[in-house]
């Protein structure tokens, strides 16, 4: 029968119970467990073999975290349900780079997405998380930064609003967005529309009006917007409920599906999903890319089934997610994050060419 020497009194073996089997002080068996300290490789070994002995696996995590007064956890806030989110590479990407940069403090991730507070779900502000990303286009960044400095943790934002209190991670959304519009300029394009990305909270769908973009809460989708602009002054489009294939699919029947007269002859669709969507569209519609309809994107990845090489523009994701956590890392030591903008670069492919006649 096992004494409390060896077992606490559910059963479940201690750290004390290993270090009394070791024959080594609590505070040597803890030592020996973190790999840190003036501990001998014999003591080490004298308690690695207690402690199998007994089935202890390590000290309790959450203890720890407690002694450290952090719980070892950082937020990112994803902007759509994680089923949905998982589907979009980019997304994916971003949160491979701060996961792996995180991983040096020995932290985790604890994806949060991106519900209102008091919907019922963990959110930014009551989530057990010692500082928190914003990942990706959030439809309401403001509202969220606002009840995360209530909190008083670390934040990072990735492309968010301008915020001299907040680490942004920015890319050059709007540059990158002008360089593709400036290419179906010079191929003699006129008839361009755009096909955006989310535009508020309530993922508004419909036409791209002047009323909606008032109201509009996504800073991304803004500055992709502003860069059409910069080339096609009166440019409008469809508004997607997110960076969908079938989103861009349903805007482009939208935009496509009416008179040849009324119909563009260009397509820059706010992401490669969206674009992939588009071309899903014209074949549908029996218009050929890019004679009859000219596509591009934004992003530069890989879109499972899309056997075309679309025009677009790269933007390094992981990179960004990188950037976010050394920047998160330097916060939780108390240091301050050096700025980081990434460029973009236009990727030519096939699904452009000349405005038809």
């Amino acid at each position: 029968m096992k004494s409390q020497s060896v077992a606490s009194a559910g059963g479940r073996p201690t750290l004390a119970a290993v270090a009394a089997r070791a024959g080594v002080s609590a505070s040597t068996a803890s030592l020996a467990f973190s790999g840190h300290g003036p501990v001998s490789d014999e003591t080490r070994a004298k308690v690695l073999a207690a402690a199998a002995e007994l089935g202890y696996g390590g000290p309790d995590p959450l203890a720890q975290s407690l002694r450290r007064g952090r719980s070892g956890i950082i937020g990112a806030v994803i902007p759509a349900r994680i089923g949905v989110s998982f589907r979009d590479p980019v997304l994916i990407q971003t949160l491979d780079g701060l996961a792996e940069e995180i991983s040096a403090i020995g932290a985790g991730l604890l994806l949060l997405p991106d519900h209102d507070p008091g919907s019922g779900y963990v959110s930014v502000t009551d989530a057990p998380v010692d500082a928190v990303v914003l990942v990706g286009c959030n439809a309401d960044a403001l509202a969220t930064l606002e009840a995360l400095r209530r909190r008083n943790i670390p934040i990072v934002q990735i492309e968010g609003p301008a915020d001299a209190d907040v680490h942004t991670i920015s890319v050059d959304n709007r540059g990158g967005v002008r360089l593709l519009a400036e290419h179906l300029r010079d191929l003699g394009h006129t008839r361009v529309a755009l096909v955006t990305l989310a535009i508020d909270r309530d993922r508004t769908v419909g036409p791209l009006t002047p009323e909606r973009e008032a109201g509009a809460s996504v800073t991304t989708t803004v500055e992709r917007i502003a860069g059409a602009r910069n080339v096609f002054p009166g440019v409008g489009g469809w508004i997607a409920e997110g960076s969908r294939s079938d989103a861009g699919r349903e805007a482009a029947l939208a935009l496509l599906d009416v008179p040849q007269a009324d119909r563009p002859t260009a397509i820059l669709a706010q992401s490669d999903l969206l674009a992939a969507g588009v071309l899903a569209a014209a074949d549908e519609l029996g218009l050929r890319v890019p004679e009859d309809l000219s596509v591009v994107g934004f992003d530069g990845i890989r879109v499972d089934g899309l056997e075309r090489s679309l025009t677009t523009v790269w933007q390094p994701s992981q990179g960004k997610g990188a950037a976010a956590g050394r920047a998160i890392v330097e916060l939780l030591a108390g240091r301050s994050p050096a700025p980081v903008s990434f460029d973009v670069q236009f990727q030519p492919g096939d699904t452009t060419g000349p405005a038809p006649a």
